[in-house]
């Protein structure tokens, strides 16, 4: 493993309750303009529902980047804004918020976060499954999402947002067949 690599490793670690005001101000600065700010009582909420699945970059001591990330059952999603998101046991990991603040973009972070994050679901989860908002869905799918156009977001995600899912990277078992049946509105 690189010095680098390592560093990243280090600097990666779960949220910490001292680092909602941080990741609110990320959040904030990452969407400004945009109908994608949630503030932070939402983003708590999501903590909240999966504290082992949510990470930071903590660059001595100022979070430089989040990833949140909970439990949703497949081809539904977190509504924006929500302060009091229930729990939910499934086997999807819904990917909610992965942002890497401006001047530290480039140099790997969001990479660690997803890297963190599979590992993370790697015992428990069988799916992976975020919307890609801001015109990213050709990003997401560059790392081996696959697009579920007929999964119909609200206007609230932004126009051209797509529901995406991948199969946990490196799990040993095979996924469950759940795309055979949409349990939410669909096209």
């Amino acid at each position: 493993m690189s010095r680098e690599r390592t560093g990243h490793d280090e600097r990666i670690r779960p949220v910490r309750a001292g680092d909602w005001p941080g990741i609110a101000l990320v959040e904030a600065a990452a969407y400004a303009g945009s109908s994608l700010t949630e503030g932070r009582a939402a983003l708590e909420a999501k903590g909240r529902a999966s504290p082992d699945t949510c990470f930071v970059v903590d660059l001595d001591g100022d979070v430089a980047g989040y990833l949140l990330a909970l439990p949703y059952p497949r081809f539904q999603y977190p509504p924006l804004a929500r302060a009091d998101e229930p729990a939910h046991d499934a086997r999807n990991l819904h990917l909610h918020d992965l942002v890497v603040a401006h001047g530290h973009r480039g140099r790997g972070w969001g990479r660690g976060l997803l890297d963190r994050l599979t590992a993370a679901a790697r015992p428990r989860f069988e799916h992976i499954s975020l919307v890609a908002v801001d015109g990213m869905a050709a990003f997401w799918a560059a790392h081996g999402y696959q697009a579920h156009p007929r999964v119909r977001l609200p206007e609230s995600y932004g126009e051209n947002a797509v529901y995406m899912s991948i199969a946990v990277p490196g799990r040993g078992s095979r996924p469950s067949k759940e795309v055979a049946r949409f349990p939410c509105p669909v096209s």
